[in-house]
């Protein structure tokens, strides 16, 4: 998967409480895996070698403008400034905010004027490129554990989700279950057209790579970690009477960080959550 900015976000000063120390508990996990003390040191070696010798190798724009915010971003932490997002490398409003939390289902379909602009993975699948720091952030943390992910599915447009639909559909009646039968059961296991996550860009099913991990490995590592990169198991196997799908335990959706660690504290789905805001 390709090298982007990421952007980690650091703890606010503040009396621990229950929550300080379920974050902090996410910070001290993100720790054991976080490269940025290597990177801002070798950007400070540079530097001074760069002046003295003016032989140190030129940083490309990306690198150079990730760092930066790396510095700017600890720097603030020391002088007790708000610290960067983990979701934008910025300070965010409450409008900016919204997105992340649009909640689409049966009863709740996809906003007619709703549009993205993606990222493309090495795979081919696509991501809201919103997400995609903190989704490779995620992916990262688990390598370093000696586990490795794959998005097997991203966003879809309409005609992909209809395309699984239909092919989900023919299965069951291929069992001989009837044509009504068939889609009923159908939209258990798959959204309609128009209500599906999938169509936001925020959703990503995630699985094992099949040759150095398996997918229970993936499984019980986002279900024990993913809600400290901003995402939430989607479907438990406990909610399916209030989402109305049944228990995916690859199906992650990106809601942020704040709002995956009140969804994961208090056992809620996104429509349990977004019924209480």
């Amino acid at each position: 998967m390709k090298d982007m900015r990421r952007f980690v976000q650091q703890p606010r000063a503040g009396k621990r409480k229950a929550e300080d120390w379920k974050r902090s508990r996410c910070r001290r996990h993100r720790s054991k895996i976080n490269p940025l003390p290597s990177l801002v040191l070798l950007f400070t070696m540079c530097t001074f070698l760069a002046g003295v010798t003016a032989n140190c190798m030129e940083l490309d724009e990306s690198q150079e403008t990730f760092l930066t915010q790396t510095i700017h971003q600890q720097s603030s932490e020391k002088e007790g400034e708000p610290p960067l997002s983990v979701e934008s490398g910025g300070v965010q409003s409450d409008a900016e905010e919204d997105w992340k939390l649009i909640l689409v289902n049966r009863n709740h379909p996809l906003p007619q004027d709703y549009s993205i602009e993606t990222v493309t993975l090495d795979n081919g699948q696509q991501v809201d490129k919103r997400i995609y720091p903190a989704l490779q952030q995620m992916f990262d943390a688990m390598r370093a554990q000696g586990i490795y992910p794959v998005v097997v599915s991203g966003f879809r447009t309409w005609e992909e989700q209809q395309q699984i639909m239909d092919e989900k559909i023919q299965q069951f009646q291929m069992q001989g279950y009837s044509s009504d039968q068939a889609e009923e059961m159908a939209q258990e296991w798959v959204a309609l057209p128009g209500t599906s996550e999938h169509q936001l860009g925020l959703a990503v099913d995630i699985n094992a790579d099949g040759i150095h991990s398996t997918g229970q490995q993936v499984y019980d590592w986002l279900s024990e970690y993913a809600h400290c990169y901003g995402f939430i198991k989607r479907y438990p196997e406990d909610k399916t009477q209030i989402t109305g799908i049944s228990n995916e335990p690859w199906h992650y959706r990106f809601v942020g960080t704040d709002a995956a660690l009140e969804i994961k504290e208090k056992g809620l789905c996104l429509e349990e959550y977004a019924k209480a805001a």
